[in-house]
């Protein structure tokens, strides 16, 4: 039989796979080093093992002990992972940044994960950093593995993700792109790539409010570089001890919504369901493509599964709240606000009653329904109006002053076609989604969505 012993045993040795579409405008090949098939999904998987091996080989490490780690994560599942098996209690620190999808695989495997503040200074006591180093000094019998300062986390890439590379380019490989944070996975790999070849390449994509670029080009710490940002998983505001910098040849910065629209088109465009810091490689890469030759061969680094960002990157309605997504149809409008039940009237409501809803939910537009049929409207202008000509109306029944019922287009119309129904004379249109329900549209939706 063949067969693993437990599940560890099969972290490694993952695929590089060939890019086309999103590399289409490159003019050499590029390989993805696709990592999500590690069994934590997640690159991470491998420097978490080998930091919780060198640990236990040095006696940092007792048997019943308890791992304590700030984590954006991925680190965070591998040592989870690596725990389960060897019978170790995990306490995690995370950030209000990452993805509620990170949090709750955590807490699947058993971690215990507390949610520290992003916007704070490394060494404020509430950050994800001091308070597990806080942790490690109050709980008996534990471990804080700190995977920034911790050199068996670029060892492990020194030892495996260098050599893989490698191997599966037939030594061929000219450029290295990673996408960077602790800086295990850059240092480690990119070492033992220019020990076997020196002319290799090691680029390094960083994010917008991190300070690693400017400190790499200037040796200088400067925390005017560093603001909040979204992308998940890569740049610091601090340099951690895991950079060799004299390994890394060029630095490039990547915004969040480049790195969050390139994840998704290699998802949608390769079939390869990654998380944002593929993104950010491949969009910091493209950033770069006057610096390739088509005798190139460059490999790049893809971190993680995008099932750890489904609520995020690939939910339309955050991509749309951030103005990463372009609206072009209803549907877009519709998925850019919450998603709120539509707010009817029937034609036997008194019109008092109607102000009262209007102002209750603050809409101007109402439709009216009866038997589970639009049978007319009414709008907050148009009732104005008539108010204005006879004040007793506002005991009348809404059958008594509606208007034309709203036309109803499909999902996929155009925004720029919506003026033909959109009008002085009519505020609103409805559409109806794929189970049936119908949701409004109005004006203000539309400036709303196109203005973000």
């Amino acid at each position: 039989m063949k067969y693993c012993e437990n599940i560890l045993e099969t972290i490694g040795h993952t695929p590089l796979v060939k890019l086309h579409r999103v590399s289409a405008t490159l003019p050499c090949p590029v390989f993805a080093k696709v990592e999500f098939f590690n069994p934590g999904n997640s690159i991470k998987d491998r420097m978490a093992l080998k930091m919780v091996e060198e640990a236990e080989k040095k006696g940092l490490l007792k048997p019943g002990g308890t791992i304590i780690e700030g984590t954006s994560g991925n680190t965070g599942m591998g040592l989870a992972l690596a725990a389960v098996i060897k019978g170790y209690k995990c306490i995690f620190t995370t950030t209000d940044k990452q993805s509620k999808e990170k949090v709750d695989i955590l807490k699947a495997v058993g971690a215990e994960v507390i949610v520290c503040p992003t916007n704070v200074e490394p060494e404020d006591p509430r950050s994800y950093y001091s308070v597990s180093k806080r942790l490690s000094q109050e709980i008996p019998n534990s471990f804080y593995v700190n995977q920034y300062d911790n050199l068996a986390n670029r060892d492990a890439h020194y030892e495996q993700t260098g050599p893989e590379i490698w191997e599966q380019t037939d030594g061929k490989v000219t450029h290295l792109v990673v996408a960077t944070g602790t800086g295990g996975t850059v240092t480690g790999t990119g070492k033992f790539l220019k020990e076997k070849n020196p002319n290799i390449q090691v680029w390094a994509i960083d994010s917008y409010g991190s300070l690693l670029k400017k400190y790499f080009e200037t040796g200088e710490i400067d925390m005017n570089e560093v603001y909040p940002y979204i992308t998940e998983g890569i740049g610091e505001d601090f340099v951690p001890q895991n950079y060799d910098m004299g390994v890394i040849d060029r630095f490039e910065k990547v915004t969040d919504k480049d790195g969050a629209v390139m994840a998704r088109r290699i998802t949608k465009e390769e079939g390869i369901f990654v998380g944002y810091s593929a993104g950010s490689a491949v969009a910091g890469l493209l950033q770069l493509k006057e610096h390739l030759k088509p005798t190139d061969v460059v490999v790049v680094i893809f971190h993680d599964h995008g099932s750890r960002y489904v609520g995020k990157v690939y939910n339309d309605q955050w991509m749309m709240e951030r103005g990463f997504l372009d609206v072009k149809t209803v549907k877009d409008v519709v998925s850019s606000r919450r998603n709120q039940p539509l707010v009817s009237i029937t034609p036997d409501v008194k019109v008092s009653d109607v102000i009262s809803k209007m102002r209750k939910y603050d809409i101007e537009h109402l439709p009216v329904f009866e038997n589970g049929e639009m049978i007319g409207s009414v709008s907050e202008n148009g009732l104005f109006n008539k108010l204005i000509d006879d004040v007793h109306l506002k005991d009348a029944t809404v059958r008594n002053v509606m208007q034309a019922s709203f036309p109803v287009v499909s999902e996929n119309t155009p925004i720029e076609k919506l003026s033909f129904y959109i009008n002085k004379e009519n505020g609103a249109v409805l559409t109806k989604d794929e189970s049936g329900d119908y949701h409004i549209v109005t004006k203000y939706d539309i400036i709303q969505a196109l203005g973000r």
